[in-house]
């Protein structure tokens, strides 16, 4: 699987893009100062050597809050990937094996979910609660379980009719087992790769909840709200929505370049 993704330039080009960004969120208190501290004096300061992205409307260093801002996609990113992940994979795995009513009802929760529009969904369910970091991951992954759960159900139903699970059924193996050791491992290669790709959506949900006042509250350092606060200064300091703007753009494309890497590598029939 290696050397698949190592001939894949592009996927190396979103490793290397997703690298650099891990690097830079964990390296971010020292690479950069406090992200909440200001002085209106420095307010609207075009990038210079002083301040490398510029200075926001409260005098707060644009390049401090992108680096921390890094950390709370991340974090946003991946949490709600596992919730989904963790979600979608147990009720897809009952849903396809068991079959029946169980799987009616799993799959028409799931079709309901999929119905409404996920960004209008995750403002409903986001405004309905107090906004915090902790709902924000929550309401992401519950958002996105419906379209995890689907593509498990439906690698479930191709792995259980395989000579080797029936023959293991007709040999008494239990469920559990039969779950764990042979229908399970199939259905690993495309949640990886979904789950991946999941991680770029749930970071572009979180800066439009954060754009909107449902995501990370002030002063907390989000490229969402950073993109709210600066696009009433288009004309007079791009830079305060520029750059908070680009980070999203080349993180999403990092992650999205990843997950078509992961993609082809795992597909057996290349």
């Amino acid at each position: 699987m290696r050397h698949r993704v190592a001939r894949n330039r592009w996927s190396l080009v979103g490793l290397a893009l997703v690298t650099l960004l891990i690097l830079a969120a964990i390296a971010a208190p020292w690479l950069a100062g406090d992200p909440t501290a200001g002085e209106l004096s420095a307010a609207l300061r075009s990038p210079s050597t002083a301040n490398l992205l510029g200075t926001d409307a409260q005098g707060r260093d644009v390049l401090s809050r992108v680096l921390f801002g890094a950390r709370l996609s991340l974090a946003v990113g991946l949490t709600s990937q596992v919730i989904a992940l963790t979600a979608g994979l147990a009720l897809g795995l009952v849903a396809g094996f068991y079959g029946r009513w169980l799987d009616a009802l799993v799959m028409r929760v799931a079709d309901v979910t999929l119905a409404f529009p996920s960004l209008l969904l995750l403002i409903a369910v986001a405004a309905a609660v107090r906004p915090s970091l902790a709902v924000v991951c929550v309401v992401i992954g519950l958002v996105g379980w419906a379209g995890m759960a689907r593509l498990v159900r439906g690698q479930v139903l191709v792995a259980r009719g395989l000579d080797y699970v029936q023959a293991a059924r007709a040999l008494g193996v239990s469920d559990g087992r039969l779950v764990t050791r042979h229908v399970l491992p199939n259905v690993l290669g495309p949640v990886i790769v979904a789950a991946t790709l999941g991680v770029g959506g749930a970071i572009m949900a979180e800066a439009a909840l954060s754009f909107v006042g449902l995501g990370a509250q002030p002063p907390t350092p989000s490229w969402g709200s950073m993109i709210a606060e600066g696009r009433d200064l288009l004309r007079v300091a791009p830079w305060v929505s520029l750059f908070p703007g680009l980070a999203i753009g080349l993180t999403v494309l990092g992650v999205n370049l990843v997950g078509d890497g992961l993609r082809d590598a795992l597909d057996v029939r290349a």
